[in-house]
């Protein structure tokens, strides 16, 4: 009898129909595919050291392969060019019959994304940290696809002054964006109720900042209280890591340090910051609660001198162009009986309160701009006159944006209608703590960055669009997964492809196309939120909550 050869099994594939972001066009060529196994070598052109090394640590962790380098012609190679005929962050990923895989990128961030795209056709395994089933083989599919992203813009903002996430679950997050081709992080770091970084010539930003004597559990309704410390920071060290580790990843972080308002954490190191002459700041401490704080910084020169050796640190620490100051909730009460801050606005000759937020943040924006940096905030920068050559992240709905693209002014879109991810995923009881809007999967798939409003000379300074994810309500990192994904997915989708019309977009395509997705996020080890729905918050271990019926977002 002749014996049976053994069949190697194949691993699934991603075909290109399935990929989520959506490339802009795909050419099938013929059926089968490149092999990827211990054969398979690596040659990486000028300019590409990021891919290369990616590649390795990465897919050779995933599938146990070395990724030797080896020569360019070979048709077992991976192959890694720069292309000045492409845009920046474009690519064409070329898998072709005896010749290889070769990835061509408009920049090393573009080719950097053709990897990512590599690694999703070939299929869930490639997303795990060690190979799951040794000795069998793998093909990356036989195609072409030319892909660009609409937005230069295209990110995540990650609150970690509520809840700390420690650095591993940073770094995580920033795997997580490179898969879904996100590249900027907003790294909310200082609020009310927490400071995350730690800034040497005050360190009792940290020492007393960093931490809370309890926290509330849930909406600011509840009644329900986690009776315990909270906090954590993240050393320079630390910070210059995180930094490293996104560039590897072709993405920029902004960090944010709020001022005037969300800034309770920061007055309770230092009480002189805070409005003296109207309470007694001695007594502050970390809030423990969520909501919107009335203590605000004073208008001092003091309080502009410690920020300007805040952000002196800080802009060591993070080399990107932009800078987030906040500029958003703050509460004017305590000006309006200030002595201090009403003397400040007479010999400034300002109108109102509102200017005197609007001379803070144009001190900063001169400041920063010394520097060859640039300001951001959220849309109350708007109120009391724009600071010059400040960008705009517009939370409050579109007319922000609007307004300030309309002046000259660069926009990120961030709608809290559309895009906060603390809000809640369905209209039932069932979600964890919901708050907020309903905004389903679907909802973010129709969300539109770019106002109708605007003409195409303003439509311009829109320079993308990012998910901002609020940890109030979420206590850890599984709840950071359930909020965020598979919304994420779907936002990364609006932010890289180019679709059509809200109302003329294949939400059923792209849930068809989830399927697939789903089973990578499974083999990522992310907790998203199941398809299928929750199971109802009476039955989840460990968390707490009410449904709050239209309530307000949780800032």
């Amino acid at each position: 009898m002749t014996p049976v050869t053994p069949v190697t099994p194949v691993t699934p594939v991603i075909l290109p129909t399935e990929l989520i972001p959506a490339p802009r066009a795909v050419e099938g060529l013929a059926r089968g595919g490149v092999p990827f196994d211990e054969d398979t070598t690596l040659w990486a052109g000028p300019g590409t050291g990021t891919t290369e090394r990616w590649l390795r640590s990465t897919l050779g962790a995933a599938f146990g392969l070395p990724l030797a380098p080896g020569p360019e012609d070979s048709p077992a190679s991976v192959r890694l060019r720069l292309d000045d005929t492409l845009a920046p962050e474009a690519y064409r990923l070329s898998v072709v019959p005896d010749r290889g895989v070769e990835i061509r990128g408009g920049s090393a961030a573009g080719v950097f994304w053709g990897a990512q795209t590599l690694r999703q056709t070939l299929g869930p395994d490639a997303f795990r940290r060690a190979p799951v089933r040794p000795g069998t083989s793998c093909e990356a599919p036989h195609q072409i696809v030319e892909d660009a992203p609409r937005f230069r813009w295209r990110g995540l903002m990650l609150d970690v002054a509520r809840h700390f996430m420690p650095k591993e679950g940073v770094l995580r997050y920033l795997d997580l964006m490179a898969v879904h081709k996100l590249n900027v992080f907003h790294f909310h770091l200082t609020d009310d109720q927490g400071w995350r970084v730690e800034i040497k010539r005050y360190p009792k930003l940290t020492e007393v900042g960093s931490w809370r004597a309890r926290t509330k559990i849930g909406h600011r309704a509840s009644p329900l209280w986690e009776d315990k410390p909270h906090g954590g920071f993240y050393t320079q060290d630390d910070i210059r890591e995180i930094v490293a580790y996104a560039a590897e990843r072709h993405i920029s972080v902004v960090p944010e340090i709020d001022v005037p308002g969300h800034s309770q954490a920061a007055i309770a190191a230092y009480p002189e910051l805070g409005n003296t002459d109207v309470i007694d700041t001695t007594s502050l401490t970390v809030w423990d609660s969520w909501g919107i704080s009335e203590n605000v910084l004073a208008p001092t020169d003091n309080t502009l001198r410690f920020y300007e050796g805040v952000f002196e640190e800080v802009l060591d620490l993070f080399p990107g162009e932009f800078l987030h100051v906040g500029g958003d909730e703050c509460l004017k009460d305590q000006w309006r009986r200030s002595s201090t801050a009403q003397a400040r606005m007479t010999e400034l000759g300002l109108a109102d309160e509102d200017a005197l937020q609007s001379w803070f943040i144009r001190h900063f924006d001169t400041w920063l701009t010394a520097r060859g940096r640039r300001l951001i905030g959220w849309d109350e920068i708007l109120e009391g006159g724009l600071a010059e050559g400040a960008a705009v992240s517009s939370w409050r709905g579109y007319q922000g944006g609007i307004s300030a693209a309309r002046a000259g002014h660069d926009v990120v879109m961030c709608p809290e209608q559309q895009v906060y991810l603390d809000h809640r995923q369905h209209e039932g009881a069932d979600e964890p703590v919901p708050i907020g809007y309903v905004r389903t999967l679907e909802d973010v798939y129709r969300f539109e960055p770019v106002p109708p409003e605007l003409t195409p000379d303003e439509a311009r300074h829109v320079l993308g669009t990012q998910a901002n994810v609020w940890t109030e309500v979420m206590e850890n990192q599984a709840r950071v997964d359930y909020q965020t994904f598979p919304r994420l997915a779907a936002f990364a989708e609006v932010a890289w492809s180019a679709l059509p019309a809200p109302a003329e977009r294949d939400v059923a395509g792209f849930e068809r196309r989830m399927t697939a997705h789903y089973r990578l996020l499974d083999a990522l080890g992310v907790g998203y939120r199941p398809p299928t729905g929750p199971v109802p918050w009476q039955q989840r271990p460990g968390v707490l909550g009410r449904p709050i019926e239209g309530a307000p977002p949780n800032r």
